[in-house]
């Protein structure tokens, strides 16, 4: 990847993680979780999928599936950021006289489908691989997930379906940040070997650093990672990835912000040591 295509990125990145803090004010959102998948969503929209704003209608289209739908913030600054959304809605989050608020809704344009109960988008996204498939199509069907979504048994449900109708056009992409809820997903119910759990199942596994946008170009680039195999794209990533004050804290699951604790995050966001003590010394309710 060149330098100028690593900035590009970033700076978009960037955008859509302030688009998260801001939509933490006035209700709160899944700020930890959200941030550490903003890079992998971004990447998504910016290097891998055919989709725009004018084809997101199109039967040809990549679709995305958010399945971890308490990280739509992430979605929906990705959504603005390219296009999909006007950008004054993101100041609507839970506002009765709009669809935007804790999970995704069809009703905005670029969400595919409903999600917030964990481990139904799989099936979803596995009927829609399967339908294209039936269809002729070479379009594309991924699936972001949590680490701790996959807990819920219909996740191995659909990969076991998955695996067996071959479905090449099917990629999983789990945010790795470690955590579930205000748990480590390691303390509550041991995860790894992740890649080995997959494979078992049948599935092309590869892991990267879901904060390295060579990592992802690598690897969303040799797609799918095994001919008759559905892809799994393990994506190692830092809940709060960008807040120093926040990274990793199992209490920054779920956070509500004053407009001034919000603007302090945003000036974490892009300031140095003296921003990042300030920041770590209030208290984030």
């Amino acid at each position: 990847m060149t330098s100028d295509a690593r900035t590009a990125l970033s700076a978009h990145a960037l955008r859509v993680r302030e688009r998260i803090i801001r939509m933490s004010a006035g209700g709160g959102c899944f700020i930890g979780a959200s941030l550490s998948c903003a890079d992998l969503v971004v990447f998504l929209y910016a290097s891998v999928l055919n989709v725009t704003p004018e084809t997101r209608t199109s039967r040809d289209r990549d679709y995305v599936f958010l399945s971890k739908g308490h990280d739509v913030p992430a979605l929906y600054g990705t959504l603005a950021e390219f296009g999909f959304v006007d950008e004054q809605r993101l100041g609507h989050h839970l506002s009765p006289h709009d669809s935007i608020y804790w999970h995704p809704n069809r009703a905005l344009a670029g969400v595919e489908f409903h999600s917030g109960s964990l481990g139904h988008l799989p099936s979803v996204a596995l009927g829609v691989a399967m339908d294209i498939r039936m269809s002729g199509g070479s379009n594309r069907v991924f699936v972001i997930l949590g680490d701790g979504e996959l807990n819920e048994g219909s996740v191995w449900e659909a990969a076991l379906v998955a695996a067996a109708q071959k479905l090449e056009n099917l990629v999983f992409i789990v945010d790795r940040n470690e955590f579930q809820a205000n748990a480590r997903t390691e303390d509550l119910v041991p995860l790894e070997p992740i890649e080995g759990k997959f494979a078992a199942f049948g599935w092309a596994t590869d892991r990267i650093n879901g904060h390295d946008f060579d990592h992802m170009e690598r690897s969303f680039t040799r797609l799918p990672i095994e001919p008759g195999k559905p892809s799994v794209v393990i994506a190692d990533t830092v809940r709060g990835k960008g807040l120093p004050s926040i990274e990793r804290r199992a209490d920054r699951w779920f956070v509500a912000l004053t407009s001034e604790e919000a603007a302090a995050l945003i000036e974490e966001l892009h300031g140095g040591a003296e921003t990042v003590l300030a920041t770590q010394a209030r208290t984030v309710r």
